[in-house]
């Protein structure tokens, strides 16, 4: 069964629930809930309650770029505006109408622009078919190792704890068994003496 130990004022929930049996015996769950109502009434946060932890660096993990964005907001500027230039397909100047060349250059373009929107729709038709799928998939699996690997360990350590049960009744009955003995033995000391005594008492009476 769970229970809960202080140390030093922090609480540690001692529970195997992969090995411990009871949890649906009457009354369990009445007491779980006294034991939280009991720490609920001894926990008292306060706004300084995550006082002990190191002071967290936020600027670890920034990039350029990031550092570049805070800093607009903080200075309350605009966002730049998305720039549309390299999707725009511009036709060849008025002075290049009639040059092969500049038309040729404008259709590689256009050619290219149609190629990269054409790559993009098929990486956004894989992402939305394959993408959260496999995410949910390894999410799962994370999760299925991690239980097993939280089962293993704790049958392993209920396994343990039987052991350790089964060898403290067993040293329980040996010193139980041994105490017999002491007793018993003690008792037949003292009929000997006894025994002893009664005869020296009958010796001392037969001289006299």
């Amino acid at each position: 069964m769970a229970g809960t130990a202080s140390v030093a004022g922090e609480v540690f929930v001692d529970a195997l629930p992969y090995f411990d049996q009871g949890y649906d015996a009457a009354g369990v769950r009445e007491a779980a809930a006294a034991l939280v109502e009991e720490e609920t009434r001894r926990y008292r946060p306060t706004k300084n309650y995550l006082s002990y932890l190191i002071t967290p660096d936020f600027s670890t993990f920034e990039t350029e770029i990031m550092r570049n964005e805070f800093e607009r907001l903080a200075a309350r500027q605009p966002m730049d505006l998305l720039s549309m230039k390299r999707y725009e397909l511009p036709a060849p100047s008025a002075g290049q109408k009639n040059d092969i060349t500049a038309w040729q250059e404008c259709v590689n373009n256009s050619m290219a622009q149609l190629e990269h929107q054409a790559v993009r729709i098929e990486n956004l038709e894989l992402m939305s078919q394959y993408g959260t799928n496999a995410w949910k998939v390894y999410n799962e699996k994370q999760i299925q190792d991690l239980n097993w690997q939280r089962k293993n360990d704790q049958l392993a350590g209920g396994a343990k704890l039987r052991e350790l049960e089964s060898n403290w009744v067993s040293l329980v009955s040996k010193n139980y068994e041994i105490e017999r003995a002491i007793v018993q033995l003690e008792n037949e000391v003292a009929q000997l003496r006894q025994q002893q005594g009664d005869e020296n008492k009958e010796n001392i009476r037969q001289d006299f």
